[in-house]
């Protein structure tokens, strides 16, 4: 792995919750690595498997799916349906020789500006330890 290696991970972040607390942990001048990109959706369950494999063919090193916590989403159901998808998920990046530990879910509400930036930081860390995405590196796939 390269010493400059910087990752690129795409946050798909709930309208209700984790975005609140995207922007409660920026106005509150926590500091967060610059590595994340964020896409705002309406409820985590929006997320499908096609949004992820893309951002992953598009260039992704890893995926952040973050949402309410369960039993608190704004939809009733959502988060129960994204726990779902995010289990078959993981198995189909084991499928394409990714390692499973890109693709991350977590639930933050918005009061949670300090364990955002815990999260984005911590996951940062663990992808820059991966290093690159065999997508980038294995034309085969």
């Amino acid at each position: 792995m390269k010493q400059d290696f910087k990752p690129n991970i795409v946050g798909f972040l709930c309208n209700w919750c984790s975005y609140a607390g995207a922007d409660l942990a920026g106005s509150s001048k926590l500091e967060i690595k610059p590595y994340l990109s964020v896409i705002r959706v309406m409820c985590s369950s929006r997320v499908n498997s096609n949004l992820v494999l893309n951002a992953f063919l598009w260039g992704a090193d890893g995926v952040l799916i973050a949402g309410c916590h369960p039993g608190d989403c704004h939809y009733e159901k959502g988060n129960y349906y994204v726990r779902r998808r995010f289990a078959l998920l993981k198995k189909i990046l084991e499928t394409l020789d990714l390692e499973p530990d890109r693709l991350q879910l977590s639930w933050i509400s918005a009061s949670e500006g300090k364990r955002y930036a815990e999260v984005v930081n911590k996951f940062a860390e663990d992808i820059t330890r991966l290093g690159p995405s065999a997508f980038h590196t294995n034309p085969n796939i």
